[in-house]
């Protein structure tokens, strides 16, 4: 999942950009409405994070933009305005989902794997091929019932080519949905961790390599 942070209190952006890099998410961070649109003209999102109150570009218009381009991300508008009136009125210009400030940080966490389910088909708690399943709610592996303990690029990266369903995850399909803007697209993160990730589930090999296409598990 690739999430769009968009919030100009510096502090608080970073915070939640780190707390959701841990739940193993692909985070950027605007601190701008300018920066926001930018990113989303640029990235597929699955949900936009989006302080109301954002300079250069307001929040309402980036929300607005979001709408009229028809972009499939799905939008968590922030405010420290909590009353009604505040959260009828982003509903009503397009936002999804409302959470005024301060907000506990979990719930932020449950809204946006929310949300991401109703961006796109919901995946079972459990993924499982060829012998391997993983388990979204406990962020557990297993590999014929042995636990295999994996860091959150290795879970991503897994992740995506057991939602595949048998069908080929290129590189850069991986790149886009578990890293984020910083990772160099021509770097060797996506075979450096595929090779440890086939390590780490051991013998026989489950993930297969498309010469010139990606990676699948059969």
């Amino acid at each position: 999942m690739r999430v769009l942070v968009a919030e100009d209190e510096r502090m608080l952006a970073d915070s939640i950009a780190e707390g959701l890099r841990g739940e193993a998410l692909a985070v950027d961070v605007a601190y701008d409405g300018d920066g926001a649109l930018e990113r989303l003209g640029v990235h597929d999102y699955d949900v936009l994070i989006l302080d109301r109150d954002l300079p250069l570009v307001h929040g309402d218009e980036v929300c607005r933009t979001v709408v009229e381009h028809g972009w499939p991300v799905r939008v968590l508008m922030l405010t420290a305005a909590g009353d009604v009136r505040s959260r009828v009125s982003g509903l009503s210009l397009g936002a999804d989902d409302y959470l005024p400030k301060p907000f506990a940080f979990e719930e932020l966490v449950a809204r946006v794997h929310a949300l991401a389910r109703r961006a796109r088909r919901a995946d079972p708690p459990m993924l499982e091929r060829a012998g391997v399943r993983l388990d979204w709610a406990h962020r557990q592996v297993f590999r014929d019932g042995r636990y295999v303990p994996l860091a959150r690029k290795e879970f991503g990266v897994l992740a995506e080519l057991l939602r595949a369903q048998g069908a080929v995850v290129s590189a850069e399909a991986l790149l886009e949905k578990v890293w984020d803007e910083h990772i160099d697209p021509f770097t060797n993160t996506v075979r450096t961790t595929m090779m440890k990730l086939r390590k780490k589930l051991g013998e026989p090999q489950v993930i297969e390599t498309v010469p010139g296409s990606g990676y699948r598990i059969p």
